[in-house]
């Protein structure tokens, strides 16, 4: 099983490029994992915000296989505690299909994307920078893994 971070938009953000550089080079230790960053829409200052989700929603689901089971980070989503999170991913992992974990950009998602999704999480109530949650979650799913295995990461 892989586990993949798709991102509407490149990290172009220093400080959170080497934040999630640093922790998809520690999550590689774990388990096959990438980032997908798809590009951002040319020209998109003359799109509204639903031709924006469409669009973003029509890349997201190109780079998606049929098989992949789908997980957006999405502010309505499930709230997990670190050891829950860690938990529920553990339980991902056991059923032995590919997860994709997707950021959208800054208008959310197309219904079409929501239709394909299998959860939501969210990592906060407050709302982030889509650049900031890139780490954000790389870190949290690396905490996963760490407490998976009864490292000493995670203090509790």
């Amino acid at each position: 099983m892989d586990i993949t971070l798709l991102t509407v938009g490149k990290t172009d953000v220093k400080w959170v490029k080497e934040g999630l550089d640093l922790y998809v080079s520690r999550l590689k230790h774990y388990i096959p994992f990438r980032l997908v960053e798809i590009p951002q829409l040319k020209n998109a200052a003359s799109l509204t915000r639903d031709q924006i989700r469409e669009r973003e929603g029509e890349l997201i689901l190109k780079a998606l296989k049929p098989s992949d089971r789908v997980i957006l980070l999405d502010e309505r989503g499930r709230e997990f505690r670190s050891v829950e999170f860690a938990a529920w991913t553990g339980d991902l992992l056991q059923k032995g299909r590919d997860v994709v974990f997707v950021i959208g950009g800054a208008y959310g998602y197309s219904d079409a994307v929501y239709e394909r999704k299998e959860g939501m999480v969210s990592l906060s109530r407050m709302t982030f920078s889509h650049q900031m949650v890139r780490t954000v979650f790389a870190e949290q799913l690396y905490r996963a893994f760490t407490i998976l295995k009864g490292e000493p990461y995670h203090h509790e």
